[in-house]
């Protein structure tokens, strides 16, 4: 269906950038990562407290497993206003240490990003730049210069969205990085729910800059430029990932990946070998949520 508004300002349908998932640690989260047959990064820490061990794909976009490193540091930086910590920290209090809170969006314009956001009511706080050294493959050392322009719904606490302006981007060979055992390529869709998927509409037509959703029985899709955001009901979260009780809660909650795969019988067989546990479902492997994984993973070719 489209909305009968007038048409985003500027609009460029938005590239999903990568996805942030809370962890407990680092270590039990490139143990599970590791396990499922993903290559995953070496740590890295930001200034602000939190650190990551990043899983790279092939299609440019990546998995943030996100860690608290120095506590003190994190909350020294959500009381100074860093809307990345701040809701890190709301999200690990209200829903535990591993999950899924964050859609990210690429931009080369976050300042233009944070104007819109709070013309349109929808700002999740101040622009953050920051910067932060990678280690690259030959062994040398990278500064990367990030802006995050942040949105929010106060409707939806366990979810927010940022679009990420590379000011300086870290080293773009990122091959042997994106090269995976269970044969992933890419992430297809993102999954999330909601009771009446399209009370947020309106929201998601901001972030992601498209106008255009499709409404079904099962709830609401909308379409970045490299993957599909998909908000299901009741009956959509049973029919798709066999979820039997979903949350009574109203508000947008983050709960699952679908990946695409070159070869789904070898990522089967590397789930059995890691006895990994799993259901198939139609033409896909569903793996539920497990420490240092806090979303579903779905994977199909």
């Amino acid at each position: 269906m489209r909305d009968d508004r007038p048409a985003i300002a500027g609009h460029v349908r938005r590239h999903l950038d990568h996805l942030v998932l809370p962890v407990v640690d680092l270590t039990t989260a490139r143990t599970r990562l590791s396990s499922l047959g993903f290559t995953v990064a070496g740590d890295a820490p930001h200034p602000f407290g939190t650190e990551n061990a990043c899983v790279f794909l092939a299609d440019k976009t990546y998995l943030e497993p996100l860690a608290v490193a120095q506590r003190e540091d994190c909350e020294a930086a959500a009381l100074q206003g860093n809307a990345f910590v701040a809701r890190d920290q709301a999200y690990r209090f209200r829903r535990g240490q591993d999950g899924f809170s964050a859609l990210v969006f690429s931009t080369d314009d976050a300042v233009a990003d944070h104007a819109r956001f709070q013309t349109n009511g929808l700002s999740g706080g101040d622009i953050l730049e920051f910067s932060r050294p990678m280690t690259r493959p030959d062994g040398g050392e990278a500064i990367g210069q990030f802006r995050l322009a942040f949105a929010s719904d106060l409707r939806a606490p366990d979810l927010f969205c940022f679009t990420c302006q590379r000011v300086q981007p870290l080293p773009a060979d990122r091959s042997a990085l994106e090269t995976h055992e269970n044969g992933v390529t890419g992430i297809r869709k993102v999954i999330l729910s909601e009771p009446n998927p399209t009370d947020f509409q309106y929201f998601l037509q901001q972030v992601v800059d498209e106008r255009e959703t499709e409404a079904h029985s099962f709830g609401m899709d909308i379409q970045a430029e490299n993957a599909q955001i998909s908000v299901l009901n009741d009956a959509g979260m049973r029919a798709f990932l066999g979820v039997e009780k979903a949350s009574a809660e109203r508000g947008l909650r983050a709960r699952a990946l679908v990946f695409t795969v070159a070869d789904i019988a070898a990522t089967q067989a590397i789930f059995a070998a890691n006895h990994i546990d799993h259901v198939k479902r139609g033409d896909s492997l569903l793996v539920p949520p497990a420490p240092g994984q806090g979303a579903i993973f779905v994977f199909g070719e």
